[in-house]
């Protein structure tokens, strides 16, 4: 399948996500100002992982799973903390891509939103931003973790909200994950590990 027909698809996933999902929708409808801009692909080891991933089966977004997993070849895979002495094994494996906004095939200033591609058994650290994030999972499932707040356990179709600049972090154990982030407001800015924080910040 070639890159227009992908994107195509993912467009069309993406819009009926946000009309129908109730806390996708409340949170962020739609941008009315996405259009297709050419990017340069950026490969990184995690879009083999979840192109090969077999652990995806459940899904309530079938659709918009299999069409993201196409489109990652195309896509700008990016370096999470790239200038910070995180953990090799974190770096090569944890995923993401953007899908809509600024270095995103779907272009838009109004929103930013990404893939997340999350494999077994990682732990993704505190961390925080002054965006305001909704993780919704399309697929799989992991442990969500959030400053103040028990840990919880979300499937497909379950969503984690994160205030601005609250400390969140996320567990996958026997499964991977595959989730849609959309951030909003203040989204210039990039993530940072959250300094003195562990897993006792969590009820």
């Amino acid at each position: 399948m070639n890159e227009a027909t992908v994107l195509e698809t993912v467009l069309t996933q993406l819009k009926l996500l946000h009309a129908t999902h109730p806390e996708v929708h409340t949170f962020c409808p739609f941008p009315d100002d996405v259009h297709t801009q050419k990017i340069a692909p950026v490969h990184r080891p995690p879009s083999d992982a979840m192109q090969m991933e077999t652990g995806l089966g459940e899904s309530l977004y079938p659709e918009l799973r299999d069409a993201l997993v196409k489109l990652s070849p195309f896509a700008q895979w990016r370096e999470a903390y790239k200038d910070t002495d995180s953990d090799p094994d974190f770096m090569n494996r944890f995923g993401c891509y953007e899908i809509v906004g600024v270095d995103a095939l779907l272009a838009s200033a109004k929103i930013r939103s990404f893939l997340v591609y999350h494999p077994p058994h990682l732990h993704y650290p505190w961390h925080h931003h002054p965006a305001e994030e909704l993780y919704m999972v399309i697929a799989g499932e992991a442990e969500f973790h959030m400053k103040g707040r028990r840990a919880e356990t979300l499937t497909s179709g379950q969503t984690s909200f994160h205030h601005s600049n609250v400390p969140h972090a996320l567990t996958s154990h026997d499964h991977p994950v595959m989730a849609y982030v959309v951030w909003r407001d203040d989204f210039d800015v990039a993530p940072v590990w959250s300094e003195g924080t562990s897993d006792t910040m969590a009820i």
